[in-house]
């Protein structure tokens, strides 16, 4: 490892060092090119801006010996126009063909390259365009005699030899920094390689004896700087995570043992055979046909109360994917207008509004008949349990496609937007203290996605604070995926 460590921080090092000087070697060499490219032309600009110089050139293009002339004007410019006759040179051109007809160059270089300044020069316009990629910069002025008589190109073209030297410069200078910087890199990596290797070689002897599960095995801190403070804190660590697993497996004996006894908290069954049956015992006179019904949905509140206390001891089925659904094929549209009638009731007692619409028709669908009405119950009884008394809640369901939906909306306080993530996390209350005194425990909607997960739909909430919720179930018209019957 001491090795590795050592290789990789000379490497790293080595690395900087080359990427920083390559970046200023980029840098460097740009800005000079960009400098000579910005000088060269606002020199061009500036000389073949003035009044006098351009039309002395105009009157001298009209004369017989028009060439000479403006040769000798040129001349008389050279130190404004840069001319040095190495590196920078100007020539006449026909205005016509663009044939060479002067030169200042000393081998009288009469053969040129067309540029696109020359050609924008022939056209009848001045042109100063520079590439910085180009290994020449050039310029070129069409000068007309003040008669028309005659037209010539004045054109300027330098070869970037002074830039192309000073750029070797630049190069020979960032390599000579370049090797000095690797030199220095290499010591100071081998330096911070000896400082950094020993705490780390004890973390690792340490960390080896934590995956052995002795955990009482600490690092000595000789520092207080960060690898110190990195090895106080690793020794920290240790501790906390012995006493973790020894907390850990507390909780885990107490979430089994919780969600073995949660479902007797489980009030809603009980609060409506309650509300029936004390209806039932108070008002004498109650119709025959009302009283059978009312025993009828105490029967099968009774039911579901059982089948409740089934699904919160299958809750750790559906993990290990040992639960089974009963699928039959069923009226959904039964299904919802009897969680109705088992929750009008508690609904008529807070004042609520509980309205149900539901689609013309609906078709049967295939599933496991209790385990939805009791998603059903359990959504519709959180609507009543958080709308303050005097509340709406809606129920409506539908079709959509090959899906059958409900809805259940209601007025009631809202979701948190923070809260709103988790809901279906298990043991997790919005309301803790009001979740208690209800009998809340966190498991029924976590229950709820795990049913109409495994029936191949999904369930959906919505909600603002103060505004109420509205949940969507959706159920597949074709049933449960084949796997899960």
């Amino acid at each position: 490892m001491s090795n590795s460590l050592r290789v990789k921080l000379v490497i790293i090092m080595l690395l900087i060092m080359a990427l920083l000087m390559t970046v200023v070697l980029v840098l460097l060499i740009s800005g000079v090119q960009d400098f000579y490219t910005d000088q060269f032309t606002d020199q061009m600009e500036t000389v073949f801006s003035k009044p006098e110089f351009v039309s002395d050139l105009r009157m001298a293009a009209g004369r017989e010996d028009a060439v000479a002339q403006m040769n000798e004007m040129l001349f008389a410019f050279m130190g404004e126009l840069g001319i040095d006759r190495t590196t920078r040179n100007f020539y006449i051109l026909d205005g016509v063909t663009g044939a060479v007809l002067k030169t200042s160059s000393p081998d009288d270089n009469r053969r040129i390259e067309i540029t696109e300044n020359i050609i924008t020069a022939l056209l009848g316009e001045n042109s100063f365009m520079v590439s910085s990629r180009a290994d020449y910069m050039d310029a070129a002025v069409p000068i007309v005699a003040h008669d028309g008589s005659a037209n010539f190109v004045v054109y300027i073209i330098d070869n970037k030899q002074t830039v192309q030297s000073l750029n070797a410069e630049i190069f020979v200078i960032i390599l000579r920094a370049v090797l000095i910087g690797f030199a220095i890199a290499v010591i100071i990596s081998l330096v911070i390689s000896k400082t950094l290797i020993s705490p780390i070689q004890g973390m690792t002897k340490a960390a080896e004896a934590m995956a052995d599960g002795d955990f009482s095995r600490k690092i000595p801190v000789e520092s207080a700087d960060e690898i110190g403070v990195l090895a106080k804190t690793f020794n920290g660590m240790a501790g906390q995570i012995e006493t973790m697993l020894e907390e850990l497996q507390r909780v885990e004996a107490l979430r089994r043992e919780f969600v073995a006894n949660v479902s007797h908290e489980l009030r809603t069954p009980l609060t409506n055979i309650r509300s029936y049956a004390e209806t039932i015992s108070d008002d004498k006179d109650i119709p025959q046909e009302m009283e059978d019904e009312f025993l009828r949905i105490i029967i099968n509140q009774s039911d579901r109360m059982t089948k409740i206390v089934q699904d919160l001891l299958e809750l750790s089925r559906f993990d290990s994917g040992a639960s089974v659904l009963s699928v039959e094929e069923f009226s959904i549209e039964q299904a919802v207008r009897d969680v109705y009638a088992a929750i009008a009731l508690e609904a008529r007692k807070r004042s609520h509004v509980l309205n149900l619409e539901l689609e013309w028709k609906l078709p049967n669908i295939k599933g496991d008949r209790d385990k939805i009405e009791q998603v059903l119950m359990n959504v519709i009884a959180n609507a009543l349990k958080y709308t303050p008394d005097g509340g709406t809640i809606a129920i409506y369901s539908g079709t959509t496609g090959g899906d059958v939906w409900v809805k259940i909306e209601d007025t009631g306080v809202g979701i948190p937007p923070e809260d709103l993530e988790h809901v279906f996390d298990r043991f997790y209350r919005v309301d803790k203290a009001r979740s208690r005194e209800s009998g809340g425990t966190g498991l029924g909607l976590s229950i709820a996605k795990e049913i109409i997960s495994r029936h191949g739909g999904d369930i959906k909430i919505e909600s603002t604070p103060g505004s109420g919720t509205s949940v969507t179930i959706r159920l597949p018209v074709e049933g449960v995926p084949t796997e899960v019957e």
